[in-house]
Parts: C-alpha cells; sequence; structure tokens
C-alpha cells in the first residue's frame, strides 16, 4: 500500500499536526486512539493551547504500563498531565486499562469489544527505537489483538525516563491488527535518532522484527515527521 509523509521542519512540526488534528476534533463523534511518550507531547500542547475540543470525541489509551496506579510514568497519567488536564473541558468519553485486575486477559477482551462498537477512526501512533507501535515489541505479528506483553528492555529503560520509580515487566497494548483497523492512521517521528528505524518501517521488508512495517499494509497511513527524522528516507 501507498502511504504519505508529510515532511515539516522541528520548528513547524507540533503546530502541523495540531492544527490537522483539531480540524479532525472538531467533527463530533470522533473515536480517537491517542499514545502517550515524548513525541506526541508538543503536539498535545500546542493542541490544547490553540482551543483544542475533545468534547465530541471518544479517547481510547494505546497502552499502559504495568506500574502501580498514580505515577507519573503511567500512561494515563502521562495523557492526563500532557492533553486533558491542558483542555477547557474532557473528552466525551475516555477508554483507559484497568490493569490492578486479577483478569488481564478479560480486560483486553473488553477493550477489544469497546473498539469494535464503533471502530477507530484515527489511530496516532509513535514508532519505538527497535520499531514497536504501541507495545507491540519485536516479534508481534501482524494479526495480533489487545493483550499483554513482556516488554523489550528498551521500552523498560523509556518507562524510567518518564519517572517511574519501578521497572515495569509487562504491559498492555491495542494489537496491531487492531489498529490496522483503524479507519486512518497517523505515525509520528522525530529526530535523528529515529531515524534509521523509520526507513526500515517505510522501504524495508515487511517483518514482525521491525512491527512498524505493517503499518504499510493500510489503505490511509500518513506518517508525520520532522527533516531529521526523515533523513534516510
Amino acid at each position: 500500500m501507498s502511504f504519505n509523509v508529510r515532511v515539516l521542519s522541528a520548528d513547524r512540526f507540533a503546530d502541523r499536526v495540531a492544527m490537522v488534528l483539531k480540524e479532525r476534533t472538531d467533527e463530533p463523534g470522533q473515536r480517537l486512539c491517542l499514545p502517550t511518550g515524548s513525541t506526541p507531547k508538543p503536539v498535545y500542547a500546542t493542541y490544547a493551547a490553540g482551543g483544542g475540543d475533545l468534547t465530541g470525541t471518544t479517547v481510547f489509551l494505546l497502552d499502559e504500563f504495568g506500574l502501580t496506579p498514580g505515577g507519573p510514568a503511567r500512561c494515563d497519567a502521562m495523557l492526563d498531565a500532557d492533553l486533558l488536564a491542558r483542555l477547557a473541558a474532557p473528552p466525551a468519553r475516555l477508554v483507559t486499562w484497568d490493569t490492578t485486575t486479577p483478569d488481564l486477559t478479560a480486560e483486553c477482551g473488553r477493550m477489544e469489544e469497546e473498539i469494535a462498537e464503533g471502530g477507530l477512526d484515527l489511530a496516532l501512533l509513535g514508532i519505538g527505537m527497535n520499531g514497536h507501535i504501541g507495545m507491540n515489541e519485536p516479534g508481534s505479528p501482524v494479526d495480533s489483538r489487545s493483550r499483554v506483553v513482556d516488554l523489550h528492555p528498551a521500552t523498560v529503560e523509556g518507562a524510567a525516563r518518564y519517572g517511574a520509580d519501578e521497572a515495569p515487566a509487562w504491559g498492555v497494548t491495542l494489537g496491531i491488527g487492531t489498529l490496522l483497523e483503524s479507519r486512518s492512521i497517523w505515525l509520528l517521528v522525530t529526530g535523528s535518532a529515529k531515524a534509521e528505524i523509520l526507513a526500515k518501517a517505510l522501504k524495508g521488508p515487511e517483518t514482525p522484527q521491525v512491527p512498524a512495517s505493517f503499518l504499510r499494509r493500510h489503505g490511509d497511513i500518513t506518517v508525520w515527521a520532522d527533516e531529521e527524522a526523515a533523513s534516510q528516507l
């Protein structure tokens, strides 16, 4: 499948992505999958500062660490701090993960059912240094669904950068197959450190070892990259 690559200067990246996201969420009834982490953080800040409004939108959290609730490195906490708490009003509905339940398999099934009710209009994603999307680590099959996953050491290290006071060994994530059923997908990529893995994802072979490479199967994917991230394309 073809994909649309939009290359922006670093100083325009957040403004442009936030503007187009605002156009999408101005349409009532949107169902969004949102990630957390350093890449979307400036987009969220710009979106909120520019009057972004999710009051007509259902938001699904992409993934979650197996960390004690309330910690700053939890994905729900990061989404709240980076976006939701900055908005004038909360989204119409927020669907997150309960990682405290004794039946995580049932919790992942619940998330699949919640999404299946109306699908996802747009899934925003980042790409990890090892090619992961969400917490779909290398080795994840293209037809994977929402599930509990063991975390790659690089992902565990990322949690420490976000302020985790414990090292998460596992997480829960929407599967690649689940994400590929979204009506549209945006892949957000910034910085020279992501240039090599982005090139592998877009130009290398489709392989479970680079889970993001499977996004090329989608019929409506936009890659938003700054100039450094796109330098090897």
